[in-house]
């Protein structure tokens, strides 16, 4: 905004310095402009109190601050009707020119929206369009008032657009749309160019001795700059898009990276839901980095698409998932220290109960936690014995203790032998024949699950509040030939890529890699691959018993792999060139090149395979 700034004369004021730096931190470098550094500034106060105190005072705080500067901006004639508060108003116009400013008007849009978003009961759609609807009307009411009257110094807010909005995001939560960048960027930019069209407008139109048609005509004037600004921004978005395609360079994929499809994570998101019994809610696990595929990628866009329960093994993994924003339940699965207990009330996290000594010690710390108990039915790992009776009871009478679940871990539940299906029907008898006894004690039953992956795949029919989703969120089963009771069609998310960084000509007789564990029988060419068992592949997929397409070629590895390349025999193939991408697993495919394929050739299973792709390999979203 400098030419227009030098069009209008900006830099001839005297103080010209003072005034630079009050624009930019109060008042914008434009008069449209100022709810940029508000927002700013704004965020920052809220984030403040939020943080220090919580969102109750956090409220009134910023309620105190909107009031302050109503007035000193729409209500200013009330208010300096009394000396000292007129006095006081004249100190912070020496500083900013208004009030409109993050100080003032902004912290509390930012706190309400944070309100909003951290509870998770949406007001009913009837009742939000009902209130946004009389708010609107007192609210402009409100606003014709103070232009009849006018007792305002300005006119930049309401009391009554706080309700207004309130209502408004609660109406528009109940609508969930694709996400379309294209319109994020298109949105900032008419905001940015409107002042600017303003000016070119009212230029224009003196030009060609229109002004009256165009600038004193007050609807046909906002019309024209609307429909300037949203030219403007169209274009500039278009040339924004091709500039980013044609410049941009994702040095994420210079070594190897896994590349994981939303598309597909939505996807087994639908399935898995499709075939839970009714009111049943996901629970997805994204423990061990969400398997691999990155949990900040993965649980973020899981709560984006209405996923509002999730699990985890470490408490350290759930406060991670705090501090990424997930709002839901966050259940640890695993083993957490009493000492700990604190964190557990501050993050809000619900921590499994190990055994009754563990709910006792916990519980002694005198901090009040959420819990999930967990049954041992015969997996003899965690959990109260299923006939430990008066344990369970005592445990619902604990003080410190709020038991928000009960469950069990069914651990033969992936195989269809009929030895294994007799003791799964056991665990499941006495998890029930539990909870039972429990109801006729008067106990009043928090959710039950029972059902992980297979067990859902496998014993649908089981109705509990959760079905706790692991690999099979992620499209993928254990092992190739699984078979299950209820297959679903679930579609893999994880690629896991490598690039061709050196191409080598070595003579027959000559050896490869660590241990002269590869001679070639024949004049040989190998392709280096930057990955290695440094980045979770396993070891033992080296001397060919591991392969990687390339193009469309399936090559062997040759020799070991080492821990950040690995060496692969491309002497039957054509075209392949430094710069190539080599798939070790694809999201595209069940076969040859699936998770489960490539854990059978090592000797494992998905899961582990998938969970030990290393920290370091980027994650690359495709949508």
């Amino acid at each position: 905004y400098i030419p227009i700034n030098i069009y209008n004369g900006y830099f001839k004021m005297h103080s010209l310095l003072p005034n630079i730096i009050k624009d930019l931190v109060f008042d914008g470098t434009l008069y449209h402009l100022w709810f940029l550094p508000a927002s700013i500034t704004g965020a920052f106060i809220a984030w403040h109190l939020v943080r220090k105190f919580d969102y109750k005072t956090a409220l009134a705080a910023a309620a105190v601050l909107y009031l302050t500067g109503l007035f000193g901006d729409s209500y200013y004639g009330f208010a300096k009707q009394i000396g000292a508060v007129q006095g006081a108003y004249r100190l912070v116009f020496q500083v900013s020119d208004y009030t409109r400013n993050g100080i003032f008007f902004a912290p509390i849009f930012f706190v309400l929206g944070g309100l909003i978003a951290d509870n998770r009961r949406r007001a009913a759609i009837k009742k939000s369009i009902c209130g946004f609807c009389v708010s609107f009307v007192l609210m402009t009411a409100e606003a014709l008032a103070l232009h009849f009257f006018r007792p305002g110094r300005h006119d930049s807010m309401y009391l009554f657009l706080l309700p207004c909005m309130y209502f408004l995001f609660h109406v528009l939560l109940h609508f969930q749309g694709r996400r379309m960048i294209w319109l994020r960027t298109a949105s900032l930019l008419i905001y940015v160019i409107h002042p600017m069209m303003i000016v070119l407008i009212r230029l224009a139109a003196k030009v060609i001795h229109l002004e009256g048609l165009l600038v004193h005509n007050s609807i046909l004037h906002f019309f024209m700059v609307c429909l300037a600004s949203a030219v403007f921004a169209a274009a500039g978005t278009v040339l924004w898009s091709k500039y980013r395609r044609k410049e941009k360079h994702d040095s994420n994929k210079d070594r190897a990276y896994i590349e994981i499809s939303l598309g597909h994570l939505e996807h087994n998101v639908r399935a898995l839901r499709k075939a839970m019994p009714p009111r049943c809610r996901l629970m997805a696990v994204v423990k061990a980095q969400a398997y691999g595929h990155g949990a900040y990628e993965i649980a973020t866009h899981l709560e984006k698409i209405g996923v509002r329960a999730f699990a985890v093994a470490t408490i350290d993994e759930g406060i991670r998932l705090r501090q990424y924003g997930i709002r839901g339940e966050i259940l640890i699965l695993g083993f957490t220290d009493v000492h700990r207990a604190r964190d557990l009330k501050k993050y809000d996290l619900m921590q499994t109960l190990v055994s009754y000594e563990y709910a006792e010690s916990l519980n002694r710390r005198g901090i009040p936690v959420k819990a999930h108990m967990k049954i041992d039915t015969g997996m003899h790992r965690l959990g109260i014995a299923d006939d430990a009776w008066a344990d369970v009871k005592k445990v619902f009478g604990m003080k410190n203790i709020t038991v928000c679940g009960i469950y069990t871990h069914l651990c033969c539940v992936d195989s269809r032998l009929p030895e294994d299906a007799v003791f799964t029907e056991g665990q499941i008898n006495r998890f029930y024949a539990l909870i039972d006894q429990l109801k006729r004690s008067g106990i009043s039953i928090p959710r039950l699950h029972v059902q992980s992956s297979y067990g859902l795949l496998n014993y649908p029919e089981l109705r509990c509040s959760y079905v706790r989703a692991g690999v099979s969120l992620y499209g993928v089963l254990s092992r190739p030939d699984d078979r299950t009771r209820s297959p679903l069609d679930l579609r893999p998310v994880l690629s896991l890529k490598s690039r061709v960084v050196l191409i080598r000509q070595i003579k027959k007789g000559d050896n490869v890699g660590y241990g002269r564990n590869f001679t070639a029988r024949r004049d040989t060419r190998i392709a280096i691959l930057s990955i290695g068992y440094g980045d979770g592949l396993p070891r033992s997929l080296s001397n060919g018993r591991g392969s990687v397409r390339i193009g469309r070629y399936r090559v062997p590895v040759a020799g070991h792999i080492c821990m950040d390349q690995l060496a692969v025999d491309i002497t039957d193939t054509e075209g392949i060139a430094v710069g190539d991408t080599a798939v070790w697993i694809d999201s595209e495919e069940n076969g040859t090149f699936s998770a489960a394929a490539v854990a059978k050739d090592s000797g494992s299973i998905s899961n582990e395979l998938l969970c030990r792709l290393g920290q370091r390999l980027p994650v690359i979203v495709k949508k």
